[in-house]
């Protein structure tokens, strides 16, 4: 199944600068925030213009999401590592204010500002850095003891979530029997393995009734309530108050 999370984090900068992915081979065109997907040599019709695939692309993104740098900086800090202030204080820079504007408009010294943008750019300066060196370090690991990757919604972010591949296989092979799932796991580490399958069954460009995700869920297990419920409390679905659409926020 479809999954751009997987894309999201393993899409190259520039990439994830803009927002989108192309794929030479497949030439889908992938949105990073939503998943959307427009393929290559298509034509499509965007207000009063005719656009191919990058630039349908660009302006759903205009349109939908307003910015890559909004989306990205509206993240958890847990994967931004960014304060509110921080956050508050790079808004203000993206619209092009100045010192004196973002000084009234948040509050703070003129001399705040400026200490706190040097306090980014020697933020940004370390980031480069420690890529290098994560890089560096994952390109030298074996494969199997690397740790998977947390979906962008997760909630409650611990060790649970400190999965390596050759542990995925493990549990994987413990819970299912023939592509079913012969019970559900007590352990916090287990359940999220066991969600990461259950999430593939869905699509993230759609939305689903209830009815549409029991039975989606079913086939999988038959207690197919307690997998829709842990999918929306470990963040890998959303859903309305009311129960009447899901969507996979991956």
């Amino acid at each position: 199944m479809f999954n751009y999370n997987e894309l999201f984090w393993k899409a190259e900068m520039r990439d994830l600068i803009r927002g989108y992915v192309e794929d030479g081979e497949t030439g889908l065109v992938t949105c990073l925030l939503c998943g959307k997907i427009f393929e290559k040599g298509v034509v499509y019709p965007v207000e009063d213009k005719l656009c191919d695939s990058s630039r349908a692309m660009e302006e759903h993104i205009r349109r939908d999401h307003n910015s890559v740098f909004e989306n990205l900086i509206g993240m958890d800090r847990k994967f931004t590592g960014l304060s509110k202030v921080q956050k508050d204080l790079l808004m203000c820079l993206f619209r092009n204010m100045s010192d004196g504007e973002i000084s009234r408009n948040m509050g703070i010294e003129r001399s705040t500002v400026r200490n706190h943008r040097f306090k980014l750019k020697e933020k940004q300066r370390q980031a480069r850095i420690f890529l290098a060196i994560m890089e560096i370090l994952e390109s030298s690991r074996d494969t199997k003891e690397r740790t998977l990757e947390i979906h962008k919604n997760a909630r409650m972010v611990d060790e649970r979530y400190a999965i390596t591949e050759e542990e995925k296989n493990r549990i994987l092979r413990k819970y299912f029997r023939e592509g079913r799932l012969e019970r559900y796991p007590v352990k916090a580490k287990d359940q999220v393995v066991i969600l990461r399958e259950a999430v593939k069954l869905f699509d993230p460009r759609k939305s689903y009734a209830e009815k549409e995700v029991n039975t989606l869920l079913e086939g999988l297990f038959g207690d197919y309530a307690i997998l829709r419920r842990n999918l929306v409390e470990y963040g890998f679905m959303t859903r309305k108050p009311d129960g009447s659409a899901y969507r996979v926020i991956l």
